[in-house]
């Protein structure tokens, strides 16, 4: 059973982030800060969920949040900065977006660039050990699933209704034969995708 949240002293927001190991698109990264009381049966590591549960949570987050905010580094920023670092932009973005400031972050893995003024913690699997994490975790990747799926539209030989960006043998294989389009990451390689991000960031 999840937590609600790492430590109850401090009005705390969870955060974590959603895309890095793709070849393709935005990292994404949400912030959430949860009530005491929030009660969310499926809610764990989004990873771990179907693609309807996200949606059905999604929902409910969204709803029953004391406050959330999603933000996003698309791939220009990405290639200029690198991955880690853009992953980190984001989650900034996140917090700086959300309605009402914490006094405390619980970040999902084991890096961050502190955010000025408020402490935090870097939570290994956090998403699937505290609720506020893996709410942001969900909102994370249901908002960049979405993105990728309506881009989808404009390039659908790279079917990224389906593989959303992620370095799929579909995926590279049409990058190869039709090229890269605007929205692909520059800096990673596609026939020998960025397969330690990719685990590192999607197990």
């Amino acid at each position: 059973m999840l937590l609600n949240c790492y430590q109850t002293e401090f009005l705390e927001a969870g955060c974590d982030e959603a895309g890095r190991g793709c070849l393709a698109g935005p990292v994404f990264a949400a912030a959430v800060i949860l009530p005491p009381d929030f009660v969310a049966g499926e809610l764990t590591d989004s990873k771990k969920l179907t693609y309807k549960q996200r949606s059905t949570l999604r929902l409910i987050i969204e709803k029953e949040a004391i406050a959330w905010a999603v933000a996003e580094v698309d791939n220009i920023e990405i290639d200029r900065i690198n991955i880690l670092n853009a992953s980190f932009l984001a989650m900034h973005r996140a917090v700086e977006k959300l309605s009402i400031q914490p006094q405390y972050l619980s970040i999902d893995g084991n890096r961050f660039k502190a955010y000025p003024n408020i402490p935090h913690s870097c939570i290994i699997k956090g998403d699937g050990k505290y609720l506020n994490i893996a709410a942001a975790s969900v909102l994370a990747k249901t908002h960049r699933d979405e993105f990728m799926e309506t881009l989808s539209g404009q390039y659908p030989h790279y079917q990224w209704h389906q593989n959303k960006g992620y370095p799929t043998i579909i995926h590279r294989t049409a990058a190869l034969e039709h090229g890269l389009s605007p929205f692909h990451r520059k800096t990673f390689s596609i026939t020998n995708p960025q397969l330690t991000l990719f685990s590192e960031t999607e197990a």
